[in-house]
């Protein structure tokens, strides 16, 4: 079963998203579920947990769910159920509905267990039908028309443009449902990817935070004050780290529901600088120096200062994140009379092209950064609130040469 800890963190996780979460064990008994689970499938989290994982798999499709079970199990990668063929699921009143799961074996203290992420596709099945109604009705039409069709060439003429228009609508929803496919199936892969990674990050600075307090219930004479400061700022760092990333998923939520207030004022964009570079000196490696070069050291701008300071500690620490020891990060500052411009340039690992398109992308991370710390949301969040404040952010960049990310806003927030 999952200690405390893992299941504080995997609840904490599993709430954060909108689709059904499901987590069985090697013999199929759910152990986890969240709340979109719940709504979903129409049963209360204790009616539940402990069932074999069959009470939600229609009467039809148990026959051989246990053979697909044992082969996936054994298999140990992550992918995407059901390509090539539809799969069912039955909710607590006896309806069923189409699904589309993603899975991911997971192994938690040496013990198997399977994550499912699933999605209600009633509302595409429901699209492809109208889809295929359409065509229907434009062949019954085509039918109908090839009946009637006068010898006159200005009935025909009209005929042909009514058909084109048809055709065309067909096309265009044929279009836009390959399209809503294809992002939906991407949104999934990269949300299974996500819980994965995530689950990683929140275990690493537990078990930093349990070895120092361990360590640190070791030392206990009066000379030994150095190392119980020690491993005192080893927790303090570990739980700072983990209330940032809770906090940004609280943001996350927030921005998605429009409940975001916020607070405008005048403050200099200078001071502003400053205090994040202070702010971030203990994550500086060795060697390391932050230049500010500015044209505007007496720049006021009204926003909220709060965006603002989040804004500069996420990409200024990133760029220390992914630049070399004894490397310069430059931060300039410029402003005329309607806009505020400021550009955070490191000589790092810089971001592959082919990633660059996704950089903003909520979850998403570039290939040569995956092992280091980071959950790929700081700059989704960055760029939805500088968005609502009238702003923009962009950037340049060239795989190990580094980047350059730029902010303009104006000088008055438009909110």
């Amino acid at each position: 079963m999952f200690s405390k800890e893992d299941k504080v963190v995997f609840d904490t996780l599993f709430e954060a998203v909108s689709e059904a979460v499901v987590v069985v064990d090697e013999f199929q008994k759910i152990t986890v579920i969240n709340s979109s689970a719940e709504q979903m499938f129409g049963y209360k989290k204790e009616e539940l947990l402990n069932e074999h994982l069959e009470i939600l798999i229609p009467q039809k499709y148990k026959q051989h769910h246990g053979t697909h079970f044992k082969s996936f199990l054994g298999t140990k990668e992550k992918r995407q159920m059901g390509t090539g063929r539809d799969l069912y699921a039955v909710h607590k009143e006896g309806n069923v509905f189409p699904i589309e799961v993603g899975l991911n074996p997971l192994e938690i203290q040496g013990e198997k267990y399977i994550m499912a992420l699933v999605v209600d596709i009633s509302l595409r099945k429901h699209q492809e039908l109208e889809i295929l109604e359409l065509n229907t009705k434009l062949e019954n039409k085509v039918k109908e028309r090839t009946r009637n069709l006068k010898t006159t060439v200005e009935e025909l003429e009209k005929i042909n443009i009514e058909l084109d228009k048809e055709n065309k609508r067909r096309i265009e929803a044929e279009q836009k449902a390959k399209v809503a496919l294809k992002k939906e199936r991407e949104l999934n892969e990269l949300k299974t990817k996500f819980l994965s990674l995530v689950s990683h990050e929140f275990k690493t600075p537990l078990s930093g935070i349990l070895t120092s307090s361990m360590l640190l219930a070791k030392y206990k004479l009066t000379e030994q004050q150095d190392k119980r400061e020690k491993h005192l700022s080893v927790i303090n760092n570990k739980v700072h780290y983990l209330n940032n990333i809770l906090n940004d998923f609280l943001s996350i939520e927030k921005l998605e529901k429009g409940e975001v207030n916020y607070n405008l004022s005048s403050f200099s964009v200078k001071g502003a600088i400053e205090k994040t570079i202070e702010n971030l000196g203990l994550l500086r490696k060795s060697g390391q120096i932050i230049v500010v070069e500015s044209t505007a050291d007496e720049a006021l701008i009204y926003h909220d200062e709060k965006i603002m300071e989040l804004t500069l500690s996420n990409l200024v620490s990133n760029a220390i994140k992914y630049s070399p020891e004894n490397a310069t990060i430059t931060i300039t500052l410029a402003q005329n009379e309607q806009e505020t411009l400021i550009q955070v340039i490191d000589n790092g690992f810089g971001i592959p092209e082919k990633d660059q398109k996704n950089i903003f992308q909520r979850y998403f991370r570039a290939e040569n950064v995956l092992l280091n710390q980071g959950t790929g949301i700081g700059l989704n969040i960055v760029k939805s609130h500088l968005e609502n404040l009238g702003g923009t952010i962009t950037f340049v960049s060239e795989e190990n040469k580094g980047s350059a990310f730029s902010i303009k806003l104006p000088n008055k927030a438009r909110v």
